[in-house]
């Protein structure tokens, strides 16, 4: 550990001490509310019948701290990592596992010794996405620390740039071009402000590429996009702030009027003077649902679309006015064309990753309203320009689902949905299954869990490991 990882981590601590004590804080509670204990549980009930073409482990990561000193000071996405899985296999649940991702932290306080493997900086939690990649499975996080490799039962093995040698920030959304295997993201690191880089990784998880991209202020870059030519950089107005580091805030990122809003096109295999950037309002996106190139040089961009974040709560994102849109680049003018799909509180959009990078029809986006009513998933049809919703009760809400194809040969809508739901009343979560032809109709099947999951962040079907 270096001279300013020290200070940084010896000023977060003595600074923490400035923010009001408070017992209450709504991102511990209700849905939300942490798990003590990792348990393994085999035989769950079943309702309706699993298809038995879904072979694969379910994965879902989020936050959920092993100690919380003030509650007062605690921000969603800052909690110790927990990853939860079901292993779906023969039309049966074999088993449920839920871990806590192996932080150095929390290792310590399990009694366990420290993962090999190449640490970075002075923050090591990982709690954003767990995906499969090279036939493994991997937990990451955006803003620093090293993605942390997991075996087939969810346990942590080591931490690392994937199989490089080298120490650099990695992403919590990587994305796969379904041509080539290899994962493009935008990375940015919070000691190093005024760049930000692309990195990407081939499909036997070596590092080929690391390309830096200048910035101003230091940009929180949550996700990015790929086209089946570019990357898709989101430079928007929520940056880096000394000012809440020195109030003591574990999340020191803020809304900034100031830093102007762009997007720009990356070639994957360009230099960063290379990048065309084109002028967007001042908005947040944390989720791209896919991107695709226009034969005049520009692209289209379907994005989650917040008005303003991080500007009133210091705990977590304000929930206000969501819509979903289609963002047009425009080639020609260099501006962002905005058209509204759809309004409401939602989040988490996904597509048939098959068609990451290509023209597409269906997205899923998920209800979003964390401390409201209950929310449906929504299904809309691109082409034709509808939405419906399946609602799944008067309490549950549905956290991020994924699409599952029937075959390697299906068509885009023939497949399933599969994700957890969340029961306002605190009961076991459910891992739901629904048919993705009949989006509006009865779950085809339903496994119960034996405890609830904190609501969390994202979840993936990873198979070929275990």
């Amino acid at each position: 550990m270096g001279v300013m990882d020290r200070a940084v981590e010896w000023g977060a601590r003595h600074l923490a001490r400035r923010v009001p004590y408070s017992e209450s804080n709504p991102w511990l509670e209700g849905r939300f509310a942490p798990v003590q204990r990792e348990r393994t549980e085999t035989g769950l009930r079943v309702t309706g019948r699993l298809p038995v073409e879904l072979d694969g482990l379910y994965a879902r990561i989020g936050p959920n701290p092993m100690h919380v000193q003030n509650p007062g000071a605690y921000h969603w996405f800052v909690g110790d990592g927990m990853v939860h899985g079901v292993r779906l296999r023969d039309g049966k649940a074999q088993w449920y596992r839920n871990r806590w991702v192996g932080t150095d932290a929390v290792r310590k306080r399990l009694g366990r010794p420290a993962l090999p493997g190449m640490r970075r900086g002075v923050i090591d939690v990982v709690n954003t996405n767990v995906i499969g990649h090279g036939g493994r499975i991997w937990a990451l996080v955006e803003s620093g620390p090293m993605p942390i490799e997991l075996d087939a039962e969810l346990d942590s093995l080591r931490r690392g740039l994937f199989d490089g040698a080298m120490s650099a920030a990695f992403s919590a959304h990587p994305h796969r071009d379904p041509v080539t295997g290899m994962l493009h993201a935008i990375c940015y690191d919070a000691l190093a402000p005024m760049r930000v880089q692309h990195v990407a990784i081939d499909a036997r998880c070596q590092v080929s590429r690391i390309e830096s991209i200048p910035v101003k202020h230091g940009p929180m870059i949550h996700d990015c996009a790929i086209t089946a030519s570019s990357v898709v950089i989101l430079d928007l107005p929520v940056t880096f702030s000394i000012r809440e580091m020195l109030r003591g805030f574990p999340l020191p990122y803020r809304w900034n009027a100031r830093h102007a809003a762009r997007v720009g096109l990356l070639s994957k295999t360009g230099h960063a003077d290379q990048v065309r950037w084109f002028d967007v309002d001042p908005c947040f996106v944390f989720h791209p649902c896919n991107a695709f190139d226009l034969p005049d040089g520009g692209a289209v961009l379907d994005v989650v679309v917040h008005p303003r974040i991080f500007h009133d709560s210091r705990l977590g994102p304000e929930v206000g006015e969501i819509t979903f849109e289609r963002w047009t680049l425009d080639a020609a003018t260099r501006r962002v064309q905005r058209r509204v799909l759809g309004q409401g509180r939602q989040e988490f959009p996904r597509c048939d990753e098959r068609r990451t990078g290509r023209e597409y029809r269906y997205a899923y986006v998920s209800g979003f309203d964390p401390f409201g009513a209950a929310r449906p998933l929504l299904r809309y049809d691109l082409q034709a320009g509808t939405v419906v919703e399946h609602r799944f009760g008067e309490q549950w809400t549905p956290g991020e689902f994924v699409f599952v194809p029937r075959r390697a040969d299906a068509a885009e809508d023939d497949g399933w949905l599969v994700g957890l739901v969340h029961d306002a009343g605190g009961d076991p979560t459910e891992l739901v299954v629904l048919d993705a032809l009949d989006f509006t109709g009865e779950p085809v099947a339903t496994v119960h869990l034996p405890a609830p999951v904190p609501m969390g962040f994202h979840g993936n079907w990873i198979t070929g490991v275990g």
